[in-house]
C-alpha cells in the first residue's frame, strides 16, 4: 500500500538503514522476515519502518488494556428516600451508602416527595442531615442539599477523594 518510489528506511531495533528504492526495502524486510510499514507518510521521503506487524498490534492492546486496568472510573450511585421511612429501613439505606462510599462511588442521596408531603421539605432536609450524620466517617459533603422539583438531593464524596479536594485547597491558600 505504500506509493513512494523511494523510502527511508528504519531497522527493527531503530536504526537507520538509509533511503533506498521501494523494493528493495521490501525485499530486505522478506529477507527478515518482517513487515515494511509506513510510519510517517507526510515526509519526503516516507518513513519506513521494518517490524512483526502482529507482535505490534499485540503490544499495542497489552498497553491500553494496562492503561484501562489502572483507571478507575467514579460513578454516581443514587439512594433514594421518602420523608416517612422507617428507621430500619433508613439503616438499610445507609449501609448501601456506605458500600457505595466504600468502592469509591459518589453517592446522591435523594429524598422523594409526593403529594403534600411536598410542604414539609424541612423533613427532607433533616432526613438528609441524618444521612450525613451516619456516614461521616466515611464521606463528606460534595453539594450541600437542593431542592430540585419534587426532590431534594445531596452528594457525598469517599473520604478519600475529600480529603486529597482539602489537600488542594490548603496548597492553593497557602500560595495565595
Amino acid at each position: 500500500m505504500i506509493r513512494a518510489q523511494e523510502v527511508r528506511l528504519v531497522g527493527e531495533k531503530g536504526e537507520q538503514l538509509g533511503i533506498m528504492p521501494l523494493s528493495q526495502a521490501q525485499e530486505t524486510a522478506r529477507k527478515h522476515y518482517l513487515d515494511l510499514v509506513e510510519v510517517a507518510p507526510a515526509t519526503n521521503p516516507p518513513v519506513c519502518r521494518l517490524l512483526d506487524y502482529g507482535k505490534y498490534k499485540y503490544q499495542q492492546a497489552k498497553k491500553e488494556q494496562e492503561i484501562r486496568k489502572s483507571q478507575k472510573i467514579s460513578l454516581l450511585r443514587e439512594v433514594r428516600l421518602r420523608p416517612k421511612i422507617g428507621d430500619h429501613d433508613f439503616e438499610a439505606k445507609a449501609r448501601t451508602a456506605r458500600k457505595l462510599l466504600a468502592e469509591g462511588d459518589k453517592v446522591k442521596v435523594t429524598v422523594l416527595f409526593r403529594g403534600r408531603e411536598i410542604t414539609h421539605p424541612e423533613l427532607g432536609f433533616k432526613l438528609l442531615q441524618r444521612m450525613t450524620e451516619a456516614l461521616n466517617e466515611n464521606a463528606s459533603v460534595d453539594r450541600q442539599p437542593v431542592m430540585e422539583g419534587k426532590r431534594m438531593n445531596i452528594i457525598l464524596i469517599p473520604n478519600t477523594k475529600a480529603k486529597a479536594k482539602e489537600e488542594v485547597k490548603e496548597s492553593q491558600d497557602a500560595k495565595a
